[in-house]
């Protein structure tokens, strides 16, 4: 059993898939780890219903056709607890299907001839509008993150090195705010980019590159003997984690 998401404090999306085809499934979280995402997956009706009750999620996959009880029942069950995000999958893609998952409760539906980034355009889209106020109390935010010497300050967007201030640029500052919450994780460029959505910026898959190579000559780094910022080769960024 993966280890249990912890009420998002790991700075993850997290999915869990309900889908009986491993395969599929394999697929997916494959897919969507290296972009940032916690996935966890199950493959039955009843499990699935257990699973997404049971622990916190930004949104949940769900296969309609499902052993011990189809996708419908499934999202029968999550609806009376909670208002997670669902997004459905069928082999069928019946427009009969379609209408019972949408007013059963389904944020979205899509039919497994999907495309991968299909597939994540709709898991953006689902997530946004995920709240954290269906499953847990809300939570005073973190205003502060301290990794080693390194040092930020959320509230006043101010990045400190060993009590010397890092003159950053907003980007700068919400990269490498966006690699610490992730400390230890591969941040791959497209999750950079997609931390960056609500913010009045005109950011590309190269340019981020260069905000990294400005983050690191800031910090002292090294690329080829890296102390903080790591990369790994055809997946993105880590911001190394003291003492791993």
């Amino acid at each position: 059993m993966p280890p249990e998401p912890s009420a998002f404090q790991d700075g993850l999306t997290h999915i869990l898939i309900i889908d009986d085809d491993r395969k599929l499934s394999a697929l997916i979280r494959d897919y969507l780890v290296p972009l940032g995402y916690y996935v966890e997956v199950v493959h039955t009706g009843p499990e699935g219903a257990e699973r997404a009750l049971a622990t916190p999620w930004h949104a949940i996959i769900l296969d309609v056709m499902l052993p011990g009880c189809d996708g419908f029942e499934v999202l029968k069950r999550i609806r009376v607890k909670s208002s997670v995000p669902i997004l459905m999958l069928t082999a069928r893609g019946e427009e009969a299907d379609r209408i019972v998952g949408l007013e059963i409760g389904a944020d979205d539906y899509l039919p497994k001839t999907f495309s991968t980034r299909e597939l994540l355009a709709r898991v953006r889209a689902v997530t946004r509008r995920s709240t954290l106020a269906q499953v847990a109390p809300a939570e005073a935010p973190v205003k502060e993150i301290v990794v080693g010497s390194v040092r930020l300050n959320l509230d006043a967007r101010v990045a400190t090195q060993d009590d010397v201030p890092l003159v950053l640029t907003p980007v700068e500052f919400d990269i490498l705010t966006a690699l610490i919450k992730s400390r230890g994780r591969i941040k791959s460029r497209e999750a950079l980019i997609e931390s960056l959505r609500d913010r009045q910026y005109e950011v590309f898959d190269r340019s981020i590159d260069v905000h990294i190579a400005a983050l690191r000559k800031k910090l002292g780094d090294d690329a080829h003997e890296p102390r903080y910022i790591r990369t790994v080769r055809s997946a993105g960024y880590m911001f190394i984690n003291p003492g791993a």
